[in-house]
């Protein structure tokens, strides 16, 4: 998101990765997502942005499957092994070693010290545990397709 803010443009992986974080982890319309990116973005398109929300959130005509949900530590480790994209935006982090630099809430409190990090101070403790709120979602969207079906 500071990236965004930034330079006003992020990755389509990074839209994508934002977007399941919003809607499946926290569980906020996927509108409000599409408002903030619309206002943000250089290169906002009526039709990409709502359409790739609606992807994202699994109910778009051509969408993702409701039970998609990107996990955020992955998708970074996978995309950013060295971690170069989140020492750019995350500076309060950079100096975490590579291993760490995607899931510093699980760092030894040694690792912590050396870069100069407390949790809770210098870097936030998550605001949702990714499992949990994936189980969350899943239930919810469940729930829904259950209704839906009756």
């Amino acid at each position: 998101m500071r990236q965004l803010w930034k330079t006003g443009w992020m990755h389509n992986r990074v839209r994508m990765i934002v977007a399941s974080f919003l809607v499946k982890d926290l569980m906020i319309p996927w509108q409000e997502g599409a408002k903030w990116f619309w206002d943000t973005l250089v290169d906002a398109d009526l039709a990409n942005n709502t359409l790739g929300w609606q992807w994202v959130a699994g109910c778009g005509a051509d969408a993702a499957p409701y039970f998609r949900i990107f996990n955020p530590v992955l998708q970074g480790e996978k995309f950013d092994p060295d971690g170069g994209y989140v020492r750019t935006y995350v500076p309060e982090i950079a100096s975490l070693p590579s291993k760490w630099i995607h899931k510093p809430w699980q760092a030894p409190l040694d690792v912590l010290k050396k870069s100069h990090i407390e949790l809770g101070v210098t870097y936030p403790f998550p605001i949702v545990d990714h499992d949990t709120a994936r189980a969350n979602a899943l239930k919810e969207y469940h729930a829904w397709v259950k209704h839906e079906k009756t």
